[in-house]
């Protein structure tokens, strides 16, 4: 089983670097490039130890005189300078290149992974914590082109480094470089072992890292409730345990990491003691110079050292692999709601809706809508009311197909949904919500949602026909007034406000509603219901509210229970009934009259 899992691994390591090459695939010129200044470097930096070798020999040979030992240092010098001062520019050059590179990648892959959760269906994205979204868009294509840009070129440097390190050694003296590289095979097994831990160490960091971003981001958007209910303890304590998990997965990376760098450490001391053993002999033999035994010296330092790099470059190559497994969790999602291949692009919509026989399941085999139908005609006004989870919001939900039905058929101006393209059908179609989003930015980004093709007059009228100018009026910067996170400076009434000329100016030719006025104050709710009625007969208007008195005017309302409509009719009608609906305009007229005499005895 153990044989399978690495198999697996190594596997799914090689798929996911082919993988990676695509992104690559455009810059491979550059690349190719950046590999041969690297080699240049890489070259440049075995000059030294050996020309200090052969300078010390020069130096200590009687054969040569001051004079010409004076001249073969300055040029040598003036060589090894050159040499240097050309390195140091190539090394430049290629660092920018593959810096540039990297950034591209990175840009292009937060710009896929953000494209592709747009594509997602509500109900996929309600399913994924937003803080581990977050990290697949941020940290984890940086960690991907830090893999591209250092960690596998460094790598690759490494290696080449230490075959023309023993190539060199055993040029210099074969039995010496032999005994030395004898530890090779130990360190490559402890490599092995060393990269296997890594990886699951690599893994569970990851993992606690995208968890604390979740909570995170959960609990800092609603810290008011955690305040509130002065619940500061208890998140106190479940941060905590969070926290502590990501800590233990650290101190996990950190004793691998820990144990194999001194672990190759000390395998380095015993080539280089053993190599100084051989070394000396050899010098009192006559078979090695003393420069070159110096050499020899240099080169098994720099030859162990990158060892020891590689130790964390593998590290940094478990991390890209990791965050490379989130991205692609991600960006192999399918979307649960697809685009037919023959959909059309809706050129305008008169607004007439029907639902046939329609069957709708969030959870299998737990019926949300059993078997609706009905139709609005255009520039019909209709309600939906009943009790919670009764179905009347899942119905608005599956008009713009945030999801899609299992049984049935919606058509709207007599054109199966499915065959409308989701873009174009929802261009169509405004939204007022109970829950207002607002955007960072300004009142007017806003209403148009920063498309700048809206002129400034249409704008204008959208704010007077809700009237949204009155509120404008009173702030200093009039629709250039700055929007806060979530529009927190701003009253529940002025956000909706604003919500409703965001949708007025896009002149829908169908109007959701659901319970857009619930959380907001007498006044403004009696501007929008003023902006309603005008609106009424020039688009349709399909309403969920749960008080009943803001309904009466429309044409048509839909009583549901559990999952069905029992009633249809105006309000007059369905008080005739003396069904559902009227039971609940009793309950709410009785709850009303006794909340109107609670304060006629408190002012009395």
């Amino acid at each position: 089983m153990r044989d399978f899992v690495e198999h697996h691994e190594a596997h799914q390591d090689s798929r996911l670097l082919l993988r990676l090459l695509k992104y690559l695939k455009p810059y491979a010129k550059k690349f190719v490039l950046a590999f041969f200044l690297m080699i240049i470097t890489t070259f440049a930096g075995m000059v030294l130890p050996l020309a200090s070798g052969l300078a010390i020999d020069i130096m200590t040979d009687p054969a040569y005189t001051i004079e010409a030992k004076t001249t073969i240092i300055f040029i040598g010098t003036a060589v090894i300078l050159l040499i240097t001062g050309i390195a140091i520019l190539v090394g430049y050059y290629q660092n920018v290149m593959l810096q540039r590179i990297g950034q591209e990648i990175t840009h292009q892959m937060r710009e896929e992974v953000f494209t592709h959760i747009e594509k997602l269906s509500i109900g996929q994205i309600n399913d994924l914590p937003v803080g581990k979204l977050v990290t697949r868009a941020t940290n984890d294509p940086g960690n991907i082109s830090d893999m591209f840009t250092n960690t596998i070129v460094n790598l690759i440097r490494n290696i080449l480094m230490m075959v023309i390190i023993a190539v060199i050694l055993l040029f210099i003296n074969p039995l010496m470089a032999l005994v030395a590289l004898a530890v090779f095979p130990l360190i490559v097994i402890a490599s092995l072992f060393f990269n296997k831990f890594s990886r699951t160490a690599y893994r569970e960091v990851r993992q606690n890292v995208s968890e604390i971003n979740a909570f995170l981001s959960e609990n800092l958007s609603g810290m008011k409730v955690t305040q509130v209910f002065n619940q500061e303890e208890k998140k106190k304590q479940q941060f905590k345990i969070i926290n502590q998990r990501l800590n233990k997965s650290y101190i996990k990376e950190i004793m691998v990491f820990g144990i194999y760098r001194p672990l190759i450490y000390f395998l380095a001391m015993i080539a280089t003691i053993l190599s100084i053993y051989f070394g000396v002999s050899a010098i009192f033999a006559g078979s090695l110079t003393i420069g070159l035994f110096v050499s020899f010296y240099f080169y098994i330092g720099q030859f162990f050292e990158p060892v020891q790099q590689i130790a964390e470059q593998f590290n940094s190559l478990q991390s890209g692999f990791a965050s490379a497994e989130k991205i692609f969790d991600v960006l192999d999602t399918p979307p649960a709601i697809k685009d037919a291949e023959d959909a059309i692009t809706l050129d305008h919509l008169a607004g007439e809706i029907e639902f046939k026989n329609v069957w709708f399941q969030y959870i299998p085999e737990e019926w949300v809508l059993k078997d609706i139908s009905f139709k609005v005609a255009a520039n019909e006004t209709v309600a939906f009311v009943g009790a919670t989870g009764s179905g009347k919001t899942t119905i608005l939900q599956l008009i713009v197909r945030n999801y899609d039905i299992q049984k049935g058929q919606i058509l709207i101006d007599g054109i199966d949904i499915k065959k409308i393209k989701r873009s174009s059908l929802r261009a169509f179609v405004g939204q007022m919500l109970q829950d207002v989003f607002l955007f960072s930015g300004t009142i007017r980004e806003n209403i148009t949602l920063r498309n700048e093709n809206i002129p400034e007059a249409k704008i204008l009228e959208s704010t007077h026909y809700v009237g949204l100018d009155q509120v404008l009026k009173r702030l200093p910067n009039g629709l250039n007034e700055e929007v806060k996170e979530r529009g927190k400076n701003f009253s529940a009434g002025e956000r909706q406000l604003i919500s409703f000329a965001r949708a007025v100016t896009y002149q829908p030719s169908v109007m959701i509603l659901d319970e857009a006025t619930a959380n907001i104050d007498s006044e403004t709710e009696a501007i929008i219901q003023e902006s309603l009625a005008k609106m009424m007969n020039i688009s349709t208007m399909l309403i969920v509210a749960h008080r009943l008195s803001t309904i009466q005017h429309c044409d048509k309302i839909f009583v549901m229970h559990k999952g069905e409509i029992v009633e249809t009719g105006n309000h007059q009608t369905l008080l005739q009934k003396n069904g559902l609906y009227y039971n609940l305009y009793r309950l709410q007229y009785d709850q009303q009259k006794r909340e109107e005499n609670n304060i006629l005895q408190v002012t009395n």
